[in-house]
């Protein structure tokens, strides 16, 4: 959809009041949003790996993205259905920076306005802002949009009303720091409303338990396999189980090290009456559930918290029930507890106590698995920390912006980069690098090669001449791999060719390897010429943006390094222009797949850089990025990285 652009920083659209707006509007405002990123009117991130930083992949724009979606989605189903009339969108950026000095200025944030001509008809939903069961979609109120947003509000006007909503834009980075809880309880409050739940209790069903068991743990499985944040789970199996088979529950979940003797944090309360929720998790803070040793998976019945005698009121009101606790077992250890309440003095049926353990167990699955993401997320940031430069150089007169995704964020990348000054300090160097395969063994070769490459800029050798002896480094260390492996392995059929690095066999790694080496000298007496050296080993070539749109390959395809022993790499010179900007990626972006396509098919990468002149570094590489994921419905699968030097 064209966007219609009233200002640098307001887009506005009208949508027809059908069933396919909603979805016009999310493609909208994600449009919307990388207009201005690419434009610079939001600050993007590239990778973050310190504290307080965002995960790998991911940006605060795709962030604020993702919240704003789901916000016009909210709205303008709500419009259609409840409306019928036209929809108009507006997506507006506020900049406190624009307004005069002498006024007090809110922080900068995302305004979202969604507009229908019925203002006599308002948004009906009930408390939980769900529609009456056996109805078509409504959508979810205004509830979900007022736990996304700052602020919210409705404006009526003549024929028109205006719902609107208010997304600050600091704070909003997923990663630790500040912004950090505010962001987890926005997105355990959106789980709690995005879950599927009915409307109807079954906990005195009996008979449901024996018709809708296998589907309600299909449902279960389904959402919570999904899930890679154990408080994610925790919040999600709340909402599965209150008011099917429970009129409220909690999750404890123990400590990684159980030896440390650290008690289980309390990390969900849910009830089926909201305004009862803090009370009883007062009381379940005080009172934690003691299950019998050693550890067995089925509930076990636990006085009902808070209440003592039989004439005790329950936490919040209303008088007590029966209440089961199950340990969550996964793998033979206890990773938490799961308890819940049900109303009444009478006992539960074996049928649902069964389901409770069956659904116990894939709470524990899931918790389990989400732990074992995070330590291995974890490990692989803090690999990658080692791996990859803590920042990259600025050089003088030259504007620079990186985009580095890993394909999976568990994962080390297999791609790496670097910007670096060399002594005397007149020349910068920079690299963009592919190991073959991603993982440990890529980040064996990578721990090799970016200390390597440094050491022997540093050393004074020139562009070709670092490749060869790079090149070298790389087949001696494959020979001492596959001589030291050599007992292990049966004896390989048939001779090596002379000169040709042999892959180790039975798992081994190849040490191949494409690489993007170059130099950077800003020419004195000049007026912000670059005088930029480079050779490419195997590597997607670099692409030369003139300020008249013509582009250009600016470097000639050569053999991989790692491969062939006697091999003279060349590098081609030439002088960057004020305005020229240089284009350098990995494969993952020239062969990003649609089918059977390739982006960089009948030159697609040029095309796209052709459309960007009149763009800042910055804008170049996030046009890019966004081409990139746009080319397909499905995320990359492979690494993407790029970095853009651009000429002042």
């Amino acid at each position: 959809m064209p966007l219609r652009r009233e200002t640098r920083s307001t887009s506005r659209t009208s949508l027809p009041g059908n069933p396919l707006a909603p979805s016009a509007a999310r493609r909208f405002a994600r449009a919307a949003l990388a207009d201005w990123t690419s434009l610079g009117l939001l600050a993007t991130c590239t990778f973050c790996r310190g504290d307080g930083g965002c995960p790998p992949g991911r940006h605060s724009t795709d962030l604020l993205a993702e919240d704003a979606v789901v916000i016009v989605s909210e709205l303008v189903t709500n419009a259609v259905v409840h409306a019928g009339t036209t929809v108009e969108l507006l997506c507006r950026l506020e900049d406190p920076e624009e307004g005069p000095a002498e006024e007090d200025h809110e922080p900068a944030a995302l305004v979202l306005e969604v507009s229908d001509h019925h203002p006599g008809r308002a948004i009906q939903s009930d408390a939980r802002g769900q529609a009456p069961s056996g109805t078509p979609e409504y959508g979810r109120g205004l509830e979900l949009v007022a736990a996304l947003a700052e602020r919210w509000g409705i404006t009526y006007r003549s024929g028109l009303k205006t719902v609107w909503a208010r997304l600050p834009l600091e704070g909003r980075d997923a990663g630790a720091g500040q912004g950090a809880e505010p962001a987890l309880r926005r997105g355990l409050r959106a789980a709690e409303i995005l879950a599927p739940a009915t409307r109807r209790t079954v906990r005195d069903d009996p008979e449901w338990a024996g018709r809708g068991a296998l589907s309600f743990l299909a449902e279960a499985s389904e959402l919570l396999s999904g899930q890679l944040d154990e408080d994610l789970v925790a919040a999600l199996a709340g909402q599965l189980l209150v008011p099917r088979l429970a009129e409220w529950c909690a999750v404890w979940l123990d400590g990684e090290n159980a030896q440390t003797g650290a008690a289980p944090r309390l990390a969900r309360v849910w009830h089926a009456d909201e305004s009862r929720i803090e009370s009883l998790r007062a009381v379940l803070e005080q009172e934690p559930p003691r299950l019998p040793d050693p550890p067995r998976g089925g509930p076990v019945r636990v006085p009902w918290p808070g209440v003592r005698d039989p004439g005790d009121p329950a936490p919040g009101g209303g008088a007590g029930g029966v209440a089961l606790a199950c340990r969550l077992l996964a793998n033979g250890r206890s990773l938490g507890t799961l308890m819940l309440g049900r109303p009444g003095q009478t006992g539960v049926p074996d049928e649902v106590t069964a389901l409770i353990e069956d659904f116990a167990r894939r709470v524990a699955l899931a918790v389990g698995a989400a732990r074992r993401y995070a330590r291995q997320a974890t490990i692989s940031r803090v690999l990658q920390r080692g791996l990859l430069p803590s920042q990259v150089a600025r050089i003088p007169r030259v504007a620079s912006s990186l985009v580095y995704e890993p394909s999976d964020h568990g994962l080390a990348g297999g791609d790496f980069y670097d910007v670096f000054p060399c002594p005397p300090g007149d020349r910068w160097c920079f690299m963009l690098g592919d190991v073959q395969g991603s993982g440990p063994e890529a980040a064996v070769v990578t721990g090799l090669a970016r200390p390597w490459l440094r050491l022997l800029a540093r050393e004074g050798y020139r562009v070709g001449a670092v490749l060869d002896r790079l090149n070298r480094l790389l087949l001696d260390d494959a020979t001492e791999a596959a001589e030291s492996a050599s007992p292990l392995v049966a004896p390989a059929v048939g001779q090596a060719l002379p000169g040709v690095a042999t892959a180790p066999s039975e798992g081994g790694q190849s040490r191949f390897l494409s690489l993007l080496y170059g130099e950077l000298m800003p020419l004195p007496g000049t007026e912000g010429r670059i005088r930029c050296t480079l050779a490419s080993a195997g590597h997607p070539l670099p692409l030369l943006l003139r300020p008249d749109g013509t582009v250009r390959t600016a470097a000639d395809p050569q053999l991989l390094l790692g491969v062939v022993e006697k091999v003279a790499y060349e590098s081609s010179t030439f002088d960057l222009e004020p305005g020229d900007t240089l284009l350098c990626v990995t494969d993952g972006v020239t062969e990003r797949r649609s089918g059977a396509r390739m982006l960089d098919d009948g030159d697609g990468l040029a095309r796209a850089l052709a459309g960007c002149v009149g763009l800042t570094a910055q804008g170049v590489a996030e046009r890019i990025r966004r081409a990139v994921h746009e080319f397909a419905e499905t995320p990359p699968e492979d690494d993407v990285a790029l970095l853009v030097f651009q000429a002042e």
